[in-house]
């Protein structure tokens, strides 16, 4: 029981390192533009940058930790991270900080993969569900805390001090994870690392509708929420007129929400079915979406009515997201590293494009943010409507 609280605390400080990288320099926008004297949006390219190549590496991570073991990718996964917050924290020129924050990129998206591998390395159905809660439970709390703190640093030591302590974080994770954390895939269970082997699993993953509706159902909801995050530097300064130090009026609101529904979904894991869980998650979706499209279509946006919907809405897919992980995962119980990868690629590449191509059009307008939620939430409900039908087709 130990060695599992230990692991589900080192996989939710891997996992956190992903939510900090993204949230804690978000204050520090309009900074680094006079810093760099170049356009704000020029800045956002910093963000979108990080989540293409998170994105492209979370095609190799799981694989690589199937033929090599989930241990050393994570160690060598580490070094990199911590590497390249150093070379954020110095950068010359937006040049250089947008190319060391594709480092970070490709570097601190190991943890999440290769933790919910090692999760089914060792436990199956509901404790799977439930160990997936509770690390969701622990690393929601970052992006509640990192704004916040970015902010504080911001106003205190500058943008600069920002990433000096995503360095930090990093050191502290290779330390914990070089003294606690055990591998959990044995020899005799790896891939080989044949490339034409590893490029036809690849294909296999590809052509399988099911575990792709599951994938686009679960990344399709994230966005809901995540549009919000990628436009917190314009919704919070210029829709909400608040400051830089006030950001967590929009982020304690997803993380009380992400925590809640984490931890209603690991209570209940073991009485409730993943298809019951997934229904009461996709209600409170849509119950959301729509209450925030009919304030943002009647009212001027104002705390805290603009952003409490937002805490329902984060609420249903944290109490849906554990049980579409695993229904994911088992469609190839042996290439779970792989299924993982696959599964956050398409999640952070949609990311990566509200980042880029969304968030741009919508950040100045509650309007155009809820009725974008609105969308995707309802194409995702369509997505696991019809995976689910699947599965008891194949059932």
């Amino acid at each position: 029981m130990q060695q599992l609280r230990s692991l589900t605390l080192i996989l939710a400080g891997l996992a956190m390192l992903g939510p900090f990288s993204i949230d804690t320099y978000l204050p520090s926008f309009a900074s680094i533009a006079r810093d760099f004297q170049v356009d704000p949006v020029l800045v956002q390219q910093t963000l979108s940058a990080y989540l293409a190549c998170f994105a492209t590496m979370m095609l190799f991570h799981g694989t690589l930790s199937d033929s090599f073991g989930r241990r050393p990718v994570i160690m060598a996964s580490l070094g990199v991270y911590t590497l390249a917050s150093a070379g954020a924290a110095l950068a010359p020129s937006l040049g250089w900080l947008i190319a060391f924050r594709a480092l970070q990129g490709l570097s601190a998206g190991a943890g999440t993969v290769v933790g919910r591998a090692m999760i089914r390395d060792r436990l199956s159905g509901a404790h799977a569900q439930k160990m997936l809660s509770d690390v969701t439970v622990v690393f929601a709390v970052a992006p509640a805390v990192a704004p916040v703190l970015g902010g504080w640093m911001e106003v205190w030591f500058g943008w600069r001090s920002v990433f000096a302590f995503l360095c930090l974080l990093g050191l502290l994770m290779t330390l914990a994870c070089w003294r606690a954390l055990a591998e959990s895939l044995p020899q005799e269970r790896r891939q080989p690392f044949h490339a034409r082997q590893i490029l036809g699993n690849y294909g296999l993953v590809l052509q399988h509708p099911r575990f792709l509706l599951l994938v686009f159902a679960l990344a399709l909801a994230s966005i809901g929420y995540f549009v919000y995050i990628a436009s917190a530097p314009h919704f919070v300064i210029d829709v909400l007129h608040l400051t830089e130090t006030s950001f967590a009026w929009l982020f304690i609101p997803v993380v009380i929400g992400l925590v809640g529904g984490a931890g209603m979904a690991g209570r209940l894991a073991h009485h409730w079915s993943p298809v019951r869980l997934i229904t009461l998650g996709y209600v409170l979706v849509g119950l959301s979406a729509a209450a925030n499209l009919l304030y943002a279509s009647i009212f001027p946006a104002q705390v805290p009515w603009a952003v409490l919907p937002l805490l329902l809405y984060t609420f249903g897919v944290s109490v849906a997201s554990p049980s579409i992980m695993v229904l994911t995962l088992n469609v190839f119980p042996a290439m779970r590293g792989l299924a993982a990868s696959m599964q956050a690629f398409f999640q952070t590449l949609m990311y990566a494009a509200v980042s880029a191509l969304v968030a741009p059009l919508v950040a100045q307008s509650a309007l155009r943010l809820a009725a974008f939620v609105f969308m995707t939430a309802a194409a995702s409900v369509v997505c696991i409507v019809i995976a689910m039908r699947m599965g008891h087709e194949h059932g």
